[in-house]
């Protein structure tokens, strides 16, 4: 039996940088069994990609969405590009600290 799996970007606006925001993320995402990764762009937001169980990557996207790192500002989430995976692409949960 293949274990189903979903991937999706994300980008959060807000009050994210400086603020421990991509830690929290990282934390949290290891935590789920998420892979993936996320990184600080010029804009002043942070993107990434989350892969996983479905169930979890839901609840990875409300944890962004609602939780966030405790000094961090979220005014919203983008969410973009789900599909279904049949393995992931990633071997962790990362922070991209290269500049885009």
């Amino acid at each position: 039996m293949s274990t189903s799996l979903k991937t999706i970007d994300f980008e959060v606006f807000g009050c994210v940088q400086k603020v421990f925001f991509r830690k929290c993320t990282q934390e949290q995402g290891k935590q789920l069994g998420l892979r993936g990764w996320c990184q600080n762009t010029p804009q002043g937001t942070v993107i990434g990609t989350i892969q996983g169980p479905p169930d979890k990557v839901v609840e990875m996207t409300k944890w962004l969405r609602e939780v966030g790192s405790p000094a961090s500002r979220i005014d919203k989430v983008e969410l973009k590009n789900e599909n279904s995976i049949t393995d992931y692409t990633y071997l962790d949960f990362d922070i991209v600290r290269k500049k885009i």
